[in-house]
């Protein structure tokens, strides 16, 4: 009997083993999926937390960069699609691309109604908001296949870009550390540009071997940046602000020259975004991907060379990388201007681009002389300085276009010229109280007697 009562004990001390086991297996279960998007269900909505608390996959640059790429999916295919839909579609000539890309530029030029947004939501908030109006531009462009179709859809993807652009801006200045900024931003347009290999890679090996369509390409992007969106806001919490932000409009004297750099950057992207590309497309007839392949270069070369630009303007300053930006962009847009072989233009297309990234010494140029609680009013101020141009530049060089596309590009060169000067008034070490380098109002040194 005792040994009988003895073999029941050991087997209900098995089943209760076994049914303690069961449970702390289905606890741990639902502690990983309750854990999955972090602590408490971690989500936008659920967790605010400071923006140094956090590191690894869910630290705020790494948001930059999944930021950055979710805006490249549909904005790279929109800018790969754009001229081809233009010409093929809705038979554009210059005057209309040109209206199209103003129109394009508006919300742009209104950046700085961003600030008075912020009054009603945070940074976060507006920059979930435009990624969503820019997916869902995009996505529904297919779809209304006429001049003003393309026009209102144009619209509004650009308000969804350009009010992400300076949300993305404000807050990369805020949480990213100065010593390194550079070179994180780096990595982020890395990120963006390994997007844009996605979306031009997709593009350029599909659109013939499935007979793909506008109307579809546009709509898969666009879905893409929403998906990409909605784990965003699941997966990372509100990161706080770590000096409460002016919630009004900053101009100050002691920017001038962060203002000028800023105006002149967004004249001469015009050139090259509006123009350059409807030159590939109107004068050596490429066509979709063939523009795709084009732009698959300019991704690899931007994902490989952006965190060493970054690097670089670390190590060696603002002042000295935009100088050679503008050098380089003399020679570029001088021999845009005479170009009569496909191949060259396309070299000078992917060389073009490549200067680009050093336009991070813009950036952070400012947020080494910027009172930390001007940095959110000031971006929306900068873009729309940068925007200035940009909404008459295209209608007016346009017009120019159907005279002489010389001339445009020589344009494109004289403003670099006044670019460069500008770039070589940026201090060795810039900082609060050091803004400027008058070096050409020093007085010559004197020989020694």
């Amino acid at each position: 009997m005792l040994d009988g009562i003895g073999e029941t004990e050991t087997y209900h001390d098995k089943t209760a083993l076994t049914r303690k086991s069961a449970i702390e297996v289905q606890a741990n279960r639902s502690a990983a999926s309750t854990h999955f998007f972090g602590k408490k269900q971690m989500t936008y909505f659920t967790q605010s937390t400071n923006p140094n608390e956090l590191t690894g996959w869910r630290s705020p640059a790494v948001l930059l960069m999944i930021m950055a790429g979710a805006m490249q999916l549909s904005f790279a295919a929109w800018w790969n699609l754009m001229n081809n839909f233009a010409v093929q579609e809705l038979d554009f000539t210059g005057r209309e691309i040109g209206i199209q890309q103003s129109i394009r530029e508006i919300p742009g030029f209104l950046s700085f109604l961003a600030v008075y947004l912020l009054l009603v939501m945070r940074e976060q908030t507006l920059a979930y908001l435009s990624l969503l109006l820019l997916g869902v531009g995009v996505a529904i462009t297919g779809y209304f296949p006429t001049a003003l179709g393309f026009y209102i859809t144009t619209l509004i993807m650009s308000i969804g870009f350009h009010y992400y652009e300076t949300m993305a801006q404000s807050l990369s200045l805020q949480w990213l550390p100065k010593a390194t900024a550079a070179a994180s931003m780096g990595k982020i347009l890395a990120v963006g540009s390994f997007a844009q290999l996605i979306a031009y890679g997709l593009i350029f090996i599909a659109w013939k071997t499935f007979n793909l369509s506008f109307t579809v390409v546009f709509a898969i992007a666009g879905g893409l940046t929403i998906v990409v969106l909605a784990f965003l806001i699941m997966a990372y919490p509100h990161f706080k602000e770590g000096v409460p932000q002016h919630k009004k409009l900053i101009l100050k004297k002691r920017y001038w020259l962060y203002y000028a750099l800023t105006f002149m950057a967004g004249a001469r992207r015009q050139i090259f975004t509006v123009f350059a590309g409807f030159l590939m497309v109107e004068r050596f007839g490429y066509d979709v991907h063939e523009v795709a392949g084009l732009f698959l270069i300019n991704g690899v070369f931007n994902m490989l060379l952006a965190p060493k630009i970054g690097k670089l303007i670390v190590r060696f300053g603002e002042r000295k990388a935009l100088i050679l930006e503008y050098v380089g962009l003399i020679g570029v847009f001088v021999t845009y201007a005479f170009v009569t072989n496909a191949t060259v233009a396309a070299a000078l297309y992917v060389i073009d681009h490549a200067f680009f990234a050093i336009a991070i010494a813009i950036k952070t140029y400012f947020q080494k002389i910027a009172d930390p609680a001007d940095i959110a009013p000031t971006a929306g101020v900068a873009f729309t300085i940068n925007h200035i141009a940009a909404v008459f530049i295209p209608v007016v060089f346009g017009l120019v276009w159907l005279v002489s596309p010389a001339a445009v590009f020589l344009a494109g060169a004289g403003m670099a010229a006044v670019s460069l000067f500008l770039s070589t008034m940026i201090p060795s070490n810039p900082d609060d109280g050091n803004e400027v380098d008058w070096w050409f109002r020093k007085p010559a040194a004197q020989p020694a007697e």
